[in-house]
C-alpha cells in the first residue's frame, strides 16, 4: 500500500501553486530564500519571524520533493524578469534621460 505524501503546513491553491497554510507565502518564496541566500531553516525564521520552524521545514521538504517542478517555475520567473527589463532598458523614455545625461 503506498501512503500519499503530506506536508503538514503546504496547502495547493486552486492553481496549482503550493503554500504554506495560514501564511499564503509561497513555497517557491522560501525554497529562494534557501537556494539564493543558502539560508537553513533557523536563518529563514530569523529573515520571517511570523513563520514557525515548523511550517519552513515543510516547504523546504516539499520543494525538495518536488524540486523539478519547483525548479522550471523559479526559471520561467527568471525569463519573465529578464523579459521586463529587456523591455524596460530599451524604452524610449530610458533612451530619452540616458540622451539627457540623466541616466548611466
Amino acid at each position: 500500500m503506498m501512503l500519499a505524501e503530506t506536508y503538514p503546513h503546504v496547502s495547493v491553491t486552486p492553481e496549482g501553486i503550493p503554500i504554506l497554510s495560514g501564511a499564503k507565502i509561497k513555497v517557491v518564496e522560501i525554497a529562494l530564500d534557501h537556494l539564493a541566500h543558502h539560508w537553513t531553516a533557523d536563518e529563514i525564521q530569523r529573515q520571517h519571524p511570523h513563520l514557525s520552524l515548523g511550517q519552513i521545514h515543510s516547504a523546504l521538504a516539499y520543494y525538495f520533493d518536488h524540486q523539478n517542478e519547483i525548479d522550471r517555475v523559479i526559471d520561467e520567473q527568471l525569463r519573465q524578469v529578464a523579459a521586463i527589463r529587456a523591455r524596460v532598458e530599451s524604452s524610449a523614455v530610458r533612451d530619452k534621460l540616458k540622451a539627457l545625461g540623466l541616466l548611466s
